[in-house]
């Protein structure tokens, strides 16, 4: 039997507690890759077998999909890191499931990586071209975010949470195998180690996000809790790199 060829594109979408909504964030994830005209390949990280997303998640009716999870909920981090690490794309990236990103901004994310030659592509609220509707307190996190990064890493880009990143399958090859951070840090994580290993050619492009809450989940415990935890996880990795250079070497 014929070796199946290398799909020029693999998208990561972890999940957690989505049973009603997973099987459409993949098919609206997939009609935009179809659009694309590239072959490609989604595996979808169930974060936790705590409900039924898994089993949901199996039934969508999608040629190039595959469903992974594990028995306990580790964090955002730790599901894109095993969807990484099964990807065969000559680009592999992660988007979130959500109805709040518009998974269309993908294409015009390819072009830029072609155009610019880039190492690594991120989705961005704080590019030029973005349309987002945002709370205030997160802007204003956003924007704080941002500073700490360009301080503590030097990394020159406006926005690293948004949950649309791409990569070069070299890039991951170098930098995956030595990340640590599974849940609240982790975008921060992969791109200060990338850029610390000689991956310098970082970019963003413009996203589509509608994300609306009321007053209350604004000044909730869990919005502070998610700072605090956010910030910790960030000192950490300045720790890591800055300090015991644990990421250092090949």
């Amino acid at each position: 039997m014929p070796q199946e060829m290398q799909p020029e594109l693999s998208i990561v979408m972890p999940v957690f507690r989505q049973e009603k909504h997973v099987v459409r964030y993949l098919e609206r994830l997939n009609t935009v890759l179809k659009n694309t005209r590239k072959s490609y390949e989604i595996i979808c990280v169930v974060d936790g077998m705590v409900d039924k997303t898994y089993e949901n998640a199996k039934t969508a009716k999608i040629p190039k999909i595959r469903v992974l999870t594990y028995p306990l909920n580790q964090g955002k981090g730790n599901a894109v890191r095993l969807g990484m690490s099964k990807a065969r794309g000559k680009i592999v990236g992660f988007v979130d499931g959500g109805f709040d990103l518009n998974y269309s901004a993908i294409p015009l994310a390819l072009e830029h990586m072609k155009w610019y030659d880039a190492d690594i592509i991120i989705g961005s609220k704080r590019h030029p071209a973005s349309k987002v509707i945002y709370p205030w307190p997160r802007r204003v996190l956003s924007f704080l975010s941002q500073l700490l990064v360009r301080v503590l890493f030097g990394i020159n880009v406006r926005d690293t949470q948004v949950g649309m990143k791409f990569f070069k399958r070299q890039v991951l090859k170098k930098v995956l195998p030595k990340l640590l951070v599974k849940a609240w840090a982790f975008d921060i994580e992969i791109l200060a180690v990338a850029h610390s290993l000689g991956f310098k050619k970082i970019y963003e492009f413009p996203v589509e996000i509608t994300l609306e809450f009321g007053s209350a989940s604004i000044v909730s415990s869990k919005f502070f809790r998610v700072i605090f935890w956010t910030l910790w996880d960030t000192l950490a990795v300045f720790y890591r790199l800055k300090i015991r250079h644990y990421y250092d070497g090949a």
